[in-house]
């Protein structure tokens, strides 16, 4: 699969009742994920894939019986921060694939992002008395 001269790993569309009667389009290269929407007037816009921060499943009931579901993706991306695949086939082994290629995306790139963890007390956890920091000194 091809487009624009970029190799496509998948694509799919939106559905309606578990066919593709939609003009959302959805695509995964080796780095980019794409979502083209319209008919007349098209927009196109992608993520790059080492911005990716979580992906998500969700099936309804209603999905479930057509074989479809929604695939959410959380990014970093300033003009598509999160991306709601919806009506997708096989929304898990999407979500893996996409995981996968996320996690290549980033290794290559060298990006790591660190989780920061705390009490839930604010950012500035103080109250720890095994951090080595002496507050009162």
């Amino acid at each position: 699969m091809e487009k624009y001269g970029v190799e496509l790993i998948w694509k799919d569309r939106k559905r309606y009742l578990g066919m593709p009667l939609s003009f959302t389009r959805y695509a995964l290269s080796e780095d980019r994920l794409f979502l083209s929407v319209g008919f007349f007037s098209i927009k196109d816009d992608e993520i790059l894939l080492y911005r990716v921060r979580d992906i998500t499943t969700s099936r309804s009931i209603w999905q479930r019986l057509f074989g479809v579901g929604t695939v959410t993706v959380m990014s970093s991306d300033k003009t598509m921060p999160i991306l709601q695949m919806k009506n997708i086939r096989n929304p898990v082994a999407v979500k893996e694939l996409l995981h996968r290629q996320v996690e290549e995306m980033k290794i290559r790139r060298r990006v790591r992002v660190g989780e920061i963890m705390t009490s839930g007390q604010g950012a500035d956890d103080d109250n720890d008395p095994d951090d080595g920091l002496d507050d009162d000194r």
